[in-house]
């Protein structure tokens, strides 16, 4: 009969057995999102986040996981809303959609320029015949400069 000190022991080495399984001795493990099975996931990162009016800032949005042929994404309209009253827009020029050929883009890219000091919650979406399929948000914050945003 096991004690509890081995019964313990052996269902942390069978949880540790059924992790390295999972892991497929490739070091990483295997998820359904990397075998293309899951909705590509949408983040949106700025860099500086935190600066002095006027400031440049880069943003990158990017669709992590899913399949590269996501019909949904595919040939998606881009929509920034800056948060100080300025918006961006884009609508790309694509082949028609077949599966298991077309490819989404993944990664987005945009400079935009602050002139006030203030905190902006700057939104990007993506647009499928201007119905929203993705959404993300990030909030910049610029101390200095000029504070016209609040007078």
């Amino acid at each position: 009969m096991l004690s509890r000190v081995h019964g313990s022991r052996l269902a942390a080495l069978l949880l540790a057995g059924a992790a390295l399984a999972a892991l497929g001795g490739h070091g990483s493990a295997v998820l359904a999102q990397d075998e293309g099975e899951g909705r590509p996931e949408l983040s949106l990162r700025a860099s500086p986040r935190v600066g002095f009016a006027p400031a440049d800032i880069l943003f990158v949005a990017e669709l992590r996981g899913g399949a590269d042929d996501w019909e949904e994404f595919y040939c998606a309209s881009i929509e920034w809303d800056w948060d100080d009253d300025t918006r961006s827009e884009s609508t790309p020029d694509c082949d028609p959609y077949e599966a298991g050929t077309s490819r989404i883009r993944r990664r987005f890219s945009m400079r935009h320029r602050f002139e006030y000091g203030g905190r902006y919650e700057v939104r990007f979406r993506l647009l499928n015949r201007d119905d929203p399929v993705a959404s993300a948000r990030t909030v910049v914050e610029l101390r200095g400069g000029r504070f016209g945003r609040f007078d």
